[in-house]
């Protein structure tokens, strides 16, 4: 799957083979990108986690989600210094809340459903609208890929959007465990 700057990680598989056997540095990323590896995994996990970040509402500069790799290497260079790295970021409702490896943004990917999570008077609304109780809608667990991407805790609600060529537009909701 590109990811927008020439990347396709889907080429590319755990102990260096690409798809049919053959070795990752003949796939068409090698042609698209000069630099090193590294610098690009690095490049790929800190906008990850910046976009996550800015998910969970801490104050993220656009430009800093928004680096291109190339300048990303012109600041951090191809072998980049894991303590360069570090990140230090404010979150916007709560100044005191401070945030001091992922190759992939899980929100992002095609196949993925669209998640919002709702807010407590969301939550509220929709248990009335049913006339249901907490206990009663579809279960995340905490573990779930995506509740931890967002820090979910125990009793909040996602509503789940899926759309598909058949079903268009279904809307699902459940609540974390």
């Amino acid at each position: 799957m590109e990811d927008g700057n020439g990347y396709d990680s889907s080429m590319e598989m755990e102990g260096g083979n690409g798809y049919n056997g053959e070795p990752t540095e003949s796939c068409l990323s090698g042609f698209v990108d000069n630099g090193s590896r590294d610098s690009l995994r690095y490049y790929l996990s800190r906008r990850t986690v910046l976009e996550m970040l800015k998910d969970r509402g801490y104050a993220v500069a656009l430009s800093e989600i928004n680096l291109s790799v190339q300048d990303f290497r012109a600041i951090y260079g191809q072998d980049p210094d894991v303590d360069r790295l570090r990140i230090s970021i404010s979150h916007q409702s709560d100044p005191s809340k401070r945030i001091t490896d992922l190759l992939v943004n899980i929100t992002k990917h095609v196949l993925k459903p669209k998640h919002q999570v709702l807010t407590d008077q969301e939550k509220e609304k929709l248990l009335k609208k049913y006339s249901i109780e907490e206990k009663q809608l579809p279960r995340m667990l905490k573990k779930d890929a995506i509740a931890q991407y967002y820090g979910l805790e125990r009793g909040q609600v996602v509503k789940v959007t899926y759309s598909g060529e058949i079903t268009e537009s279904h809307v699902t909701y459940r609540c974390v465990w």
